[in-house]
């Protein structure tokens, strides 16, 4: 077989169903007598005729947690930004509320947890639920408290 000898039609046509007796294809259009399959508009979805489904057959996996939807997550460079930019002023003590105040957290969040990644030049004073340690140790190398509120 060569490239220039295919024929331009290579798939076979469609039956047509439904057109006389003498069509081979006609009457019940080879859907079989009666039943919920011969009936137009209606199949089962992932019946396998008995046979345990396959979405019952696999193993379930993974779970919603339920908390973490209620903590707003910051990082130090966030942090860094809102200094520079004076939103919030140096002197006071950086914590959800007056995050949320400034409108920069949603009013949604009831903890805060604060992560490391980025860079700190000034000091400051944080109030969070939540710290990582690498957070935490570039705060105080800075010379910052951190308060941990339970």
């Amino acid at each position: 077989m060569k490239l220039n000898t295919l024929n331009s039609r290579m798939e076979k046509s469609k039956k047509r169903l439904g057109r006389g007796i003498g069509s081979s294809r006609g009457k019940t259009c080879g859907r079989g007598h009666k039943g919920q399959k011969s009936r137009s508009g209606v199949s089962i979805k992932s019946f396998e005729g008995g046979q345990m489904p396959l979405y019952r057959r696999l193993p379930k996996r993974g779970f919603k947690k339920i908390k973490d939807k209620s903590i707003a997550i910051i990082n130090l460079s966030k942090i860094q930004q809102i200094i520079n930019k004076k939103k919030i002023l140096q002197n006071t003590k950086i914590n959800l509320p007056n995050l949320q105040k400034s409108k920069l957290i949603n009013n949604k969040y009831k903890k805060l947890k604060l992560l490391g990644s980025g860079d700190i030049k000034e000091k400051f004073n944080i109030e969070v639920n939540f710290i990582s340690k690498s957070a935490k140790d570039k705060i105080e190398k800075v010379g910052g408290k951190v308060v941990l509120i339970k």
